[in-house]
């Protein structure tokens, strides 16, 4: 990150100044130089700015690239309104046909709950039968979803 984005905010921790102090003699009597110990929190410290700035430049980038694809989202929506509300009305039936296979997927584990516990091949069984499915459905739930956000103004309704 550059100098001139970290001095238009605020820094996110306070330098400490960490000066010899009359503790400083007392710890010299345990073995430990003040010295020492200043100079091993000065790297500390210095470490820790380190790894500040680092996460600095890393949220930079996450957030640089998560303001482009939504700009790449809108830009989609609005050359495809159309299409975009028909993602939302896709997505809300999806949404029905997810929440029953919930309802038949939760059912089915009650039912077996001891079968599932006591056998690792019913255990498998059942993952592979419901897991690809489930992952599936969510990807397209979410991508479906995605897409038909409401990036315009929402249409009025239809009067019967």
């Amino acid at each position: 990150m550059t100098n001139e984005n970290s001095s238009s905010r605020p820094p996110l921790y306070s330098q400490i100044d960490v000066a010899q102090s009359s503790y400083s003699s007392s710890s010299q009597e345990g073995g430990h130089s003040g010295n020492d110990q200043t100079g091993l929190l000065r790297e500390l410290l210095a470490a820790q700015d380190r790894q500040n700035a680092l996460l600095e430049e890393l949220v930079g980038h996450l957030v640089g690239a998560q303001k482009q694809r939504a700009t790449e989202l809108g830009q989609w929506k609005q050359a495809n309104p159309h299409l975009a509300r028909r993602c939302r009305s896709a997505a809300e039936a999806l949404g029905k046909i997810q929440t029953e296979f919930l309802e038949s997927l939760t059912e089915e584990i009650n039912d077996n709950y001891e079968v599932l516990v006591d056998g690792e091949f019913m255990l498998n069984e059942f993952v592979d039968r419901f897991g690809p499915r489930m992952a599936h459905l969510n990807g397209l739930l979410q991508v479906l979803s995605q897409l038909s956000a409401a990036a315009s103004p929402p249409t009025p309704p239809k009067s019967s």
